[in-house]
């Protein structure tokens, strides 16, 4: 597989200028001025080695192990058997590496590092989604990431058949509890984010039905729902009448998410997808060539 099919299902927030800055910052955290276990390997010894995944898994992060190898070793290959996205069982070989073994054994850690952790948003999110499978409900992720990974982790909910909530601060207006505080109400901080003309993502949270009410009555087109109740949530989309997107958040499992979708909201956030996180089990087997 070549870097540019690689990339070619990157969203636009995400390119491999960002991918390589990312990778060469954890490469340099890792090595500092030099591997020194890598070091005992002479100079020059070339393998080969394959890395398998220990359980069933939905794949994300190829483009940050090709980086990874690639920084350290211009001339190291990869030929990779699945692409992001794909669904692996265990045992099930992933990438075959050719190259310097010094190289190699150095990218190992972080090449893992990225791909455990960005298929484990992936596997995730795509639990979520079939949980819900024949409802048109989406399911979203929120801010709630990993400090230097929040645009790769967005992108592994994508990968898992998710949708993403805005990416940061700069990318919309969400307005919560303290902003309404801080404004004075709910009509007054609404109408200074129409006042703005700044963005189309609007978006205000709510705790109650009668927030709700003030919300669509202030002219809200996209509120957040913050912790209803099933029977609130209920509620809450009769009330709506589709004038404005409603997004369930709070206290979301795989438990209950169906019966969440179920209610007719439009979408629902879950901080889950990337804060609770456990790595997908991953291996490099090494083989020196003679």
């Amino acid at each position: 597989m070549t870097q540019s099919k690689l990339y070619h299902t990157l969203p636009a927030y995400l390119n491999a200028s960002l991918i390589a800055e990312q990778v060469k910052s954890t490469l340099t955290e890792d090595m500092g001025a030099g591997d020194l276990t890598a070091a005992l390997i002479p100079e020059g010894t070339r393998a080969s080695a394959t890395i398998i995944s220990r359980e069933e898994a939905v794949i994300c992060g190829c483009a940050w192990v090709q980086q990874c190898f690639e920084q350290l070793d211009p001339s190291i290959t990869l030929t990779w058997q699945v692409s992001d996205g794909d669904h692996v069982k265990p045992d099930q070989p992933l990438v075959v590496i050719h190259g310097d073994a010094r190289a190699m054994l150095s990218a190992e850690r972080p090449a893992l590092n990225f791909l455990q952790t960005l298929s484990a948003v992936a596997t995730h999110t795509q639990q979520y989604v079939a949980a819900i499978a024949g409802l048109p409900t989406q399911i979203l992720d929120t801010r709630k990431t990993l400090p230097g990974l929040r645009l790769a982790q967005k992108y592994a909910v994508l990968t898992g058949g998710g949708a993403n909530q805005r990416l940061a601060l700069y990318d919309g207006i969400l307005i919560k509890e303290n902003h309404i505080a801080a404004a004075g109400s709910i009509a007054a901080v609404l109408q200074a984010a129409f006042a703005l003309q700044r963005t189309n993502n609007i978006q205000i949270e709510v705790e109650t039905l009668d927030e709700l009410q003030q919300a669509l009555d202030a002219g809200a087109k996209s509120i957040l729902l913050d912790n209803f109740t099933l029977e609130d949530l209920r509620q809450a989309v009769a009330t709506n009448q589709k004038r404005a997107l409603l997004e369930a958040s709070g206290n979301v499992d795989i438990t209950t998410v169906r019966a969440i979708a179920e209610t007719g909201v439009d979408r629902i956030s879950i901080g889950g997808l990337t804060k609770h996180l456990q790595a997908i089990d991953l291996s490099m087997r090494i083989q020196m060539q003679y």
